[in-house]
């Protein structure tokens, strides 16, 4: 593994020429999106995304997120592209929303989860497009973690979950969103919401009208979506959801059990923990910061860690599920 520093104001292009042969060669590739880091392939290599996978420790069930580097891309990997996916990738893109539609025959059943749908994204990320552009190939790229855990917002996260099974990881610093994108399914009659993230749902019905939202899913069968495991996104220690005014109480509670305990809070007492956060009240602020604070707080060697739960509102939509599935 060898990490590479590269300025996402002006990348580096013999960086990105590395990254990209690599990518070609079916290699795996670590680099920045505004969400989170993604661990790259080659999205119509069917070996080199079986390489995901296997790093990952990933269920065969739960599909890719296809990144390409402009709207105009999607037809290389898409059979179908409806008229709302056209309005929402206009309003959207690029940024952190992914659509789902009818794949194309060449895109490799490993990427889908053996579904007929493909989930595809436009990074905003200058180092993600860059890369796509040297690449020039549709790129297959999870978060860029183990399975189930926590998801990176640093290049020091991604050596520390999967070490040596990346061949390259392009260090551009901190994400900025800090929680994965938005999936809403275009595939049917209705658009669907398949994942939450900071794109919320007023937002999306503002440009293509009712949005339903997909029930739980259980089983080994394909998922549409990447995010949609019942227990995900978790740090080491056991995750506690709490209201504001429990959250002193949970933390004497895990002391009583003799635990190390740490808190994240916005409004919530949290004096007595030994390691306690205090995050942004707005949920762009909050999402920016949730992965990285969760990895500190492992790093400090906290057992339990208590979560004020957060506002019920349709922008914290994305955070509160992270949290329900960090808990589960």
């Amino acid at each position: 593994m060898r990490i590479l520093p590269i300025d996402p104001a002006h990348p580096n292009a013999t960086a990105l020429d590395e990254a990209a042969a690599l990518l070609r060669a079916g290699r795996l590739v670590a680099f920045p999106t505004e969400t989170v880091y993604g661990l790259g392939a080659n999205a119509l290599d069917a070996a080199a995304v079986d390489r995901i996978y296997r790093a990952k420790g990933r269920p065969t069930y739960n599909p890719l997120i296809v990144h390409v580097a402009d709207a105009a891309l999607v037809h290389d990997v898409a059979a179908g592209w409806p008229r709302d996916a056209e309005t929402l990738a206009a309003r959207f893109w690029p940024g952190p929303l992914t659509i789902v539609v009818p794949k194309r025959s060449n895109v490799p059943d490993g990427v889908t989860a053996g579904l007929g749908t493909v989930a595809l994204r436009v990074p905003s990320h200058p180092i993600a497009h860059a890369l796509l552009v040297a690449a020039q190939l549709p790129v297959a790229a999870p978060s860029a973690n183990k399975s189930t855990q926590v998801s990176p917002t640093t290049a020091a996260h991604v050596a520390t979950s999967l070490g040596d099974a990346v061949d390259l990881i392009l260090d551009g610093g901190p994400t900025s969103v800090g929680i994965e994108s938005t999936v809403v399914d275009l595939s049917g009659s209705t658009p669907v919401l398949l994942r939450p993230g900071l794109i919320s749902v007023p937002q999306l019905e503002a440009v293509v009208g009712p949005v339903a939202i997909a029930g739980p899913s259980s089983g080994t069968t394909g998922r549409p979506s990447p995010g949609m495991l019942d227990k995900h996104y978790a740090p080491q220690a056991r995750v506690r959801l709490v209201t504001a005014p429990g959250v002193s109480d949970a933390i004497r509670e895990a002391h009583d059990e003799g635990r190390r305990v740490g808190a994240i809070v916005i409004d919530g007492d949290a004096t007595e923990a030994d390691v306690r956060a205090v995050l942004p009240g707005d949920a762009a602020g909050y999402a920016a910061r949730l992965y990285g604070t969760l990895y500190s707080l492992d790093d400090a060697g906290c057992d339990i860690i208590v979560i004020e739960q957060v506002p019920d509102a349709p922008e914290w939509l994305g955070v509160a599920d992270r949290l329900r599935r960090a808990a589960y």
